[in-house]
């Protein structure tokens, strides 16, 4: 080109970047794509076709706007796969720069995500401890691991300490120990978020970019940490799109479903729901005793059946805080020369207990709902199926949804020896109340639903 015509394309470049924003145009208008001009044309070279194939499609206006602006005419823009460009990459001349952006990669390929890899082994599949709450879950891992990109991607939600990080591990182990040569690389959001932004901010996108879309698996968890990251957003749907186009296996894990993840953008909730999606309830009472039985033996505790039912029945929520109650057991034994026996449990978590029974648990709930609409105790847990009773158990079982952390299996079964599907179903008919907003038959009378859920949630508050 001559100096006119490098002048020109300077400017536009700068214009672009004014017009779309630094970091995007970083993204898209960086060291793999290459701007010129060529008698009445525009030639934007990429070096993959899905790069010209986004950028004609998503910047196109934008392109032909500010060239317009700096030439004072519309010209023809041509957008195509420019061959040393692509040479450059399939070469690899482009990452000789980028040696510490690379190695960090590099390590996120052959083992567990920086930082990680000296503290503790990776979990296993056959070492998830299943309950009705995640049984879908866990025979859906199962299937997407022997079966790589038949059904991607695998979408599984659910509060903290359900198991989530378990089962991604554990497919990652499962993939790294075929004998085949395969590509696994499993990662945190906020691991790809710093790994995308330090290889944006050094020139090392197309390593951090052949890293993550060559992977013939890719697991990312916690994936909630991408909202408000408009950059990175839009690298992990261009890096979706890329893995799906071949055939590759993405995995994905949040604390909530894709559509309350709807900042993240449709087009990203969408490829997300358009795999499997599955929810991730907290273990029940008796997963939550066999997992207290395997943190046991991983720290070499000897726990009496009594002592682990102790911890099961007291820690219904995250299963980490079994794990803390039994490092406390092991260390207090330890101290004081004794051996771990119920009394001795009693004793030394007693203040952990206590600093979680500030929570509502459901004979609160039910005490409230009895007391609000004047119904025997015990009525909520009877076998009566008129509306007078089974309209005030379902509303039991919303508030117990919304106030405990009991798994579905155990609201069912304090309310009358329920299936967790009746639980289901009765969330789904009381919020159908609230939205229509209409009035309910509860007990011997007719409540506006709101007043009466207000009553009760007063009583809770008051005791």
């Amino acid at each position: 080109m001559t100096v006119q015509d490098t002048e020109i394309i300077s400017a536009v470049r700068l214009g672009l970047a004014d017009c779309i924003g630094q970091d995007r145009f970083d993204l898209w208008f960086g060291s793999e794509t290459h701007l010129s001009l060529k008698s009445d044309e525009i030639l934007v070279g990429c070096a993959d076709q899905f790069s010209v194939d986004w950028i004609r499609n998503h910047f196109r206006t934008e392109i032909e706007a500010v060239v317009a602006e700096v030439l004072g005419r519309v010209p023809l823009v041509r957008f195509q796969v420019d061959p040393v460009l692509k040479r450059a990459r399939c070469s690899g001349d482009d990452l000789r720069p980028e040696q510490q952006d690379r190695s960090q990669l590099d390590a996120a390929d052959h083992g567990p995500p920086p930082g990680r890899r000296s503290q503790r082994k990776f979990a296993r599949l056959d070492r998830f401890v299943t309950s009705p709450g995640n049984q879908v879950a866990y025979t859906s891992s199962q299937m997407v691991i022997s079966q790589l990109g038949a059904v991607s991607p695998l979408y599984l939600f659910g509060p903290h300490g359900v198991g989530k990080t378990h089962l991604l591990e554990g497919m990652w182990s499962a993939a790294r120990s075929r004998p085949r040569s395969m590509r696994p690389v499993y990662l945190s959001a906020e691991q790809f978020t710093s790994l995308f932004l330090e290889a944006l901010h050094g020139r090392g996108l197309p390593s951090f970019r052949r890293k993550y879309r060559d992977a013939d698996l890719l697991l990312i968890d916690d994936v909630q940490f991408f909202l408000g990251k408009r950059a990175t957003i839009t690298e992990l749907l261009h890096t979706t799109d890329a893995l799906l186009r071949q055939g590759r296996q993405l995995i994905f894990a949040a604390d909530r479903t894709p559509a309350e993840l709807a900042s993240l953008g449709p087009e990203l909730t969408g490829r997300m729901s358009g795999g499997l999606v599955c929810r991730m309830e907290l273990p029940d009472r008796s997963a939550r005793f066999q997992i207290a039985r395997q943190m046991a033996r991983d720290a070499t505790v000897d726990l009496p059946d009594s002592v682990l039912n102790y911890i099961a029945v007291q820690f219904r929520g995250d299963s980490r805080v079994i794990r803390g109650a039994i490092n406390r057991l092991k260390v207090t034994s330890e101290a004081i020369g004794q051996p771990i026996t119920l009394g001795l449990a009693e004793q030394c978590i007693g203040e952990m207990i206590l600093e979680r029974n500030h929570l509502v648990g459901l004979a609160d709930i039910e005490r409230a709902v009895c007391d609000v609409l004047g119904l025997e105790p015990k009525t909520l847990r009877s076998d009566g199926r008129s509306r007078s009773t089974s309209h005030p158990r379902m509303l039991a079982m919303w508030l117990a949804r919304k106030y405990t952390r009991a798994a579905l299996t155990e609201i069912g079964h304090y309310f009358g020896r329920r299936s967790h599907t009746t639980v289901i179903s009765a969330q789904k008919t009381v919020q159908c109340w609230i939205t229509g907003n209409r009035p309910v038959a509860l007990a011997d009378r007719t409540w506006p639903v709101e007043e009466a859920i207000e009553q009760i949630e007063t009583r809770l508050r008051t005791g």
